[in-house]
């Protein structure tokens, strides 16, 4: 998925252009179990992110855990989050200083494996952790590609085939933005691990694969019949 170009002035700058310098870990993004599944790779990590529509924000609210489904989108080293202006954690990540401290995810399921043995079932996934300080943003023109991003996270292209928000819509709408500096990937492929002795067990093993799709387009009851499916749904 292409991205708008990040606005000047980025913290956590992009590598210069063909550089992939891999993240660096940190005690948060090194993983107590299956380390060798983790990746910091740059290009890993972005593919990942960018397939998805979907992160979950976690946060700290009044002593206690909060985590929340939210649509997000990337420009460059930067995500950014779409809430509402009445939302708590938006409100804080506006209002502490130096920001709010969160952890997004956002993970893909690509098979169920299932083993000869309960315990050795698993799935393959790939998944992304970002650590970081997120805060509001309130440059107009920073606000505008992110909006826009956080569209084209869903559908590509979709940005310049709508209506962009209007002054009353904007105020309703608040965007944060968390830079990928402390990030990793971690990804589990094949088949499942049975023990040697299970290997004689009368049950099936194996991996089920889980594919994305999608049905054709259903337009709205008031769209106006001349008005066709775009091509960048088309190519969905």
């Amino acid at each position: 998925m292409q991205h708008t170009a990040a606005p000047e002035g980025t913290a956590s700058d992009a590598p210069e252009s063909g550089v992939t310098a891999p993240y660096l870990p940190t005690d948060r993004t090194v993983p107590t179990r299956s380390r060798d599944r983790a990746s910091y790779d740059r290009e890993l990590v972005h593919s990942i992110l960018d397939e998805a529509y979907l992160c979950h924000l976690g946060f700290v609210r009044d002593g206690a855990p909060v985590v929340l489904p939210t649509l997000f989108g990337r420009i460059g080293e930067r995500l950014y989050v779409h809430g509402s202006t009445g939302s708590r954690p938006l409100r804080a990540a506006g209002t502490t200083d130096p920001g709010l401290p969160v952890c997004l995810t956002v993970t893909h399921v690509d098979a169920l494996v299932l083993a000869r043995s309960a315990f050795h079932h698993s799935m393959n996934y790939r998944s992304v952790v970002v650590h970081g300080t997120a805060v509001t943003v309130t440059d107009p023109e920073e606000l505008r590609l992110a909006l826009d991003a956080i569209v084209d996270q869903v559908v590509p292209g979709r940005s310049q085939d709508s209506r962009p928000a209007n002054g009353k819509e904007l105020a309703a709408t608040a965007v944060i933005r968390l830079d990928l500096d402390e990030v990793s990937a971690k990804v589990r492929t094949g088949g499942p691990n049975d023990e040697p002795e299970d290997g004689a067990l009368p049950h099936w093993t194996g991996i089920v694969p889980l594919t994305r799709g999608y049905a054709p387009p259903v337009p709205a009851d008031d769209l106006d019949p001349a008005i066709g499916v775009p091509d960048y749904l088309s190519a969905l």
